[in-house]
Order: C-alpha cells, then sequence, then structure tokens
C-alpha cells in the first residue's frame, strides 16, 4: 500500500477550509479544480466550487472537495490525529483549530506519556492532538 490519505468533503465552503487549513497547517496546496475545470456539464451554483484539492501537509496529503450539490454530514464517527513534534507545536496547532471551535477534551497529560487534547474546528471536524513524551522530563 503506498499511502492512506484523508478526504474531507464540505457543503459549498470548501475554499474557505482549505485556506484555514493552509494556515494552521503551513501547507502547500499541490492541485485545485473546480467544477468548471471539469469535463463534465456543471450547474451554474456549481461552477466556481471545488471538486478536487489536495494539500501537502509535511509529507501528508489532506484532500478536500465540495462535493457535486450532494449534502455531506460532517459527523463524530472519524477523527483526524495528529502526531506533534513539540508541546509548542501542539499548542500552536490546539490554538489555532480550537478558534471558533469547540474543546473535546483539553490539552493535559495523560497516563499514556503524553500531552493530548482533542478539539472540532470551527468546520466541524475533529482533531487530536498527541506529543509523546518520550523519555523527556514533564
Amino acid at each position: 500500500m503506498k499511502s492512506i490519505n484523508n478526504y474531507l468533503f464540505f457543503n459549498g465552503n470548501c475554499r474557505q477550509v482549505i485556506e484555514f487549513y493552509k494556515s494552521v497547517f503551513n501547507g502547500e496546496i499541490i492541485s485545485l479544480m473546480t467544477f468548471a475545470d471539469g469535463p463534465m456539464e456543471t450547474p451554474p451554483e456549481m461552477a466556481d466550487k471545488i471538486m478536487h484539492a489536495t494539500m501537502d501537509v509535511s509529507g501528508n496529503h489532506l484532500m478536500f472537495s465540495d462535493g457535486m450539490g450532494k449534502h455531506h454530514k460532517i459527523d463524530d464517527n472519524i477523527q483526524l490525529s495528529i502526531n506533534c513534534e513539540s508541546e509548542e507545536e501542539q499548542t500552536a496547532l490546539w490554538k489555532q483549530l480550537n478558534e471558533g471551535g469547540h474543546i473535546d477534551m483539553p490539552l493535559e497529560d495523560t497516563f499514556w506519556g503524553a500531552r493530548f487534547g482533542s478539539v472540532k474546528d470551527k468546520f466541524g471536524i475533529n482533531w487530536m492532538l498527541n506529543y509523546d513524551y518520550q523519555d523527556k522530563e514533564k
């Protein structure tokens, strides 16, 4: 298997989502195609919506779409987990993802030797942020 990537669908605000995650993760947009760019007939209201976009985030890919006018339900059955390289990185990501969002579990030390927290961002995406202490003093 080459990779497993996250593909996130939104209801018309995908461009705003991409710009937000680009700033949070310092991501690089690899590709972005609107429905108007595709080969099929597109309803006028979908022309400037995102058919497909891919963002590189530290060698990981996040993919995005507005879908084809279908309503996408964002639910709690999926959470995106980030393993942070430092407490500073974790705190910075936490603050940005929490802006306009909702804390599910505050950042705190855990029994498994890590600092962990979970948040639902302003777009309804659930994030888990983990930083393993790896033999470092807490």
